[in-house]
């Protein structure tokens, strides 16, 4: 096996335990009673090639990002891939200028690496909302990078 594909297949076997950790505690898996026929018990919620990684220093994160209503973030980056999935309440987002949109409970979105994110925000001005974001990050590095040392960045690099 390559070396680098050894901390790849780590990161994506943390990434899926991850998610059915997430499915675990919604209540969306689990034991069947014994008066019910069994359910799958998982299904795909989401897939999207990875942009490619050097692999060396993969590390993978689970952050529970929470929005009062109104709530939202200022304008930032990634330079990680970022999977997002809603748990509770209206999730607004927008990336790399990409029409907004807004993601109900059990809906899943993905961002590139140093993806412009625009709008990360609450769509209620009445109830809470929760989202989980996994990152595989390349390398130690910020999660989130504000968005004006973003384009300093951007304009360093031309």
């Amino acid at each position: 096996m390559r070396s680098t594909t050894k901390p790849i297949l780590i990161a994506l076997i943390a990434l899926g335990a991850g998610l059915f950790a997430t499915r675990l505690a919604s209540g969306q898996v689990g034991a069947p009673d014994s008066h019910s026929q069994p359910k799958d018990r998982a299904r795909v919620l989401f897939s999207t090639p990875l942009s490619r990684l050097d692999g060396d220093h993969l590390k993978a994160f689970l952050l529970e990002v929470n929005y009062g209503p109104g709530e939202a973030s200022p304008p930032h980056s990634h330079p990680c891939a970022v999977i997002g999935y809603v748990v509770e309440g209206s999730i607004r987002t927008q990336v790399n200028g990409e029409p907004e949109r807004v993601y109900q409970p059990g809906e899943t979105f993905y961002e590139p690496p140093n993806g412009l994110h625009l709008v990360s925000a609450n769509a209620s001005s009445t109830k809470p909302a929760k989202l989980l974001a996994y990152l595989i990050c390349d390398h130690d590095a910020p999660l989130s990078i504000d968005v004006h040392q973003t384009i300093h960045q951007q304009g360093d690099s031309k």
